[in-house]
C-alpha cells in the first residue's frame, strides 16, 4: 500500500515561508496525479494545488502567486513551497495521491493521503 509521509510543518508570522515536503513509498514507473489540501478548524478540507503525472499544476485562486507545487519523480517527493503567508493559509496540511495520471481536484478523487501537518501563521 502506498505510503505518504509529510514534513516541514510549523509556525512563522505572516510575510514568511515555509516548505512542505511529502514523501512517497515506491512505485512503478506510471506517474499518478499528486495534491496538497489543507483544513481550517470548522471548515471542509479543500484543494491547495496539484500536480498531474505530466507535470502539469492547478492552484486555487487565493494562493495564486504565492504557492508553487513540484515533484521529483527520482526521489519519490512532492513539495510545496509556500511564500507570502498569511494569517488565513493556517491550517493542517495534508498531501494525497489519485489513481489518475490528470489534474483532478476533489478530494473524493484521491486515494492515498498523509497524516497531516499543521501550518500556524500569525499577524
Amino acid at each position: 500500500q502506498v505510503q505518504l509521509v509529510e514534513s516541514g510543518g510549523g509556525s512563522v508570522q505572516a510575510g514568511g515561508s515555509l516548505k512542505l515536503s511529502c514523501a512517497a513509498s515506491e512505485r512503478t514507473f506510471n506517474s499518478f496525479a499528486m495534491g496538497w489540501f489543507r483544513q481550517a478548524p470548522g471548515k471542509e478540507r479543500d484543494i491547495v494545488a496539484a500536480i498531474s503525472g505530466g507535470g502539469y499544476t492547478y492552484y486555487t485562486d487565493s494562493v495564486k502567486g504565492r504557492f508553487t507545487i513540484s515533484r521529483d519523480d527520482a526521489k519519490n517527493t512532492v513539495s510545496l513551497q509556500m511564500n507570502s503567508l498569511k494569517p488565513e493559509d493556517t491550517a493542517v496540511y495534508y498531501c494525497a495521491e489519485s489513481k489518475r495520471s490528470y489534474i483532478t481536484t476533489p478530494r473524493f478523487d484521491y486515494d492515498y493521503w498523509g497524516q497531516g501537518t499543521q501550518v500556524t501563521v500569525s499577524s
